[in-house]
């Protein structure tokens, strides 16, 4: 049975570990014929959001049934839409389980990603001025 819940991702596609991942779960939301949109935060489609650039390229974004989330959460609420993945929502919903992910994307993942993608925007505007 396919989801009809609208599930809405948005995502940095400029980062290489970010848009690899999410191109994965869009091919195979795409085979699945899942109701699931995928938006690049760099394009106009992130207006619709309510982020800015800078809060929105921090951490992953989900918006289910009109319920915004992020970080692992966003992760769960995806993961959930998609019958590969929904026993990975579920192991990572369990208490232990959730509380380490949550502090190891919120302290160590998110912060990592997000100062890599700082830097790629540094040396990218650095290039165009030199």
């Amino acid at each position: 049975m396919k989801n009809s819940a609208k599930t809405e991702v948005l995502y940095n596609a400029t980062c290489p570990v970010c848009n690899f991942e999410i191109q994965h779960y869009a091919r195979y939301a795409g085979k699945e014929g899942l109701a699931i949109q995928f938006d690049d935060l760099n394009s106009e489609a992130r207006m619709q959001w309510g982020l800015d650039a800078d809060t929105a390229a921090k951490r992953l974004y989900v918006r289910h049934q009109g319920t915004l989330t992020s970080g692992i959460p966003a992760f769960r609420a995806l993961w959930a839409q998609m019958p590969r993945y929904r026993w990975l929502a579920w192991v990572v919903g369990l208490p232990g389980v959730f509380h380490i992910a949550c502090a190891v994307y919120d302290h160590v993942l998110a912060p990592i990603i997000y100062r890599l993608h700082l830097r790629r925007l540094r040396n990218s505007t650095g290039a165009k001025m030199g």
